[in-house]
């Protein structure tokens, strides 16, 4: 049997929402479980080959934000079972069905890593605010809710992430505005 047919097959179980709908939203669960079993080993990736001045910072940020990752791992695949679904969050499964880009293996410095990994944060939280709307409307408001969840994390993280590069941005800007205005000011004289 296939990932994909596993990913959307059902036990019996007692639980009052529609098998119909169940399968769509065990389906749904199954994308964000490898999406995030990827997100995680890609964070951890980042955790284990980061260097630089901030080496300590952004090595304790990326174990902390794999850390509840795993977290969410285990409640989106509890989740998919609670629904009577099978979890399919094997590691081969988790690299074939996620939806996120591979993690470029050949960065070292920490504002690259950190742009890696805002470069799949960013792509994620809109899954999971997609899966809060389909999970609403299929009339699952625990899975919502769970959705919900993971999403105000994921924007925290993300917003943690941007803080690091903000700076650099804001500055290039800053620095760009004042050149012309020193140009400006050359010129007159």
């Amino acid at each position: 049997m296939s990932d994909n047919t596993l990913a959307s097959r059902l036990y019996p179980t007692r639980i009052d929402i529609p098998a119909q709908a169940r399968v769509q939203i065990v389906v749904i669960l199954n994308q964000t479980l490898a999406a995030t079993l990827d997100l995680k080993t890609q964070t951890k990736q980042a955790h284990w080959n980061v260097k630089g001045t901030d080496f300590y910072q952004l090595h304790e940020l990326f174990d902390e934000i794999a850390g509840e990752l795993e977290e969410y791992v285990d409640m989106v695949a509890e989740r998919i079972t609670a629904l009577g679904g099978y979890a399919v969050g094997t590691a081969r499964a988790a690299a074939s069905n996620s939806i996120l880009p591979e993690y470029p293996f050949d960065i070292l410095d920490g504002k690259e890593h950190v742009t890696a990994l805002a470069d799949r944060f960013a792509p994620y939280a809109k899954h999971i605010r997609e899966a809060i709307d389909k999970t609403n409307e299929l009339g699952d408001a625990d899975t919502a809710d769970l959705y919900t969840e993971i999403s105000r994390t994921i924007d925290k993280r993300l917003w943690f992430l941007e803080a690091h590069l903000q700076v650099s941005e804001v500055k290039a800007e800053n620095g760009a505005a004042g050149a012309t205005k020193a140009q400006k000011t050359a010129a007159v004289k």
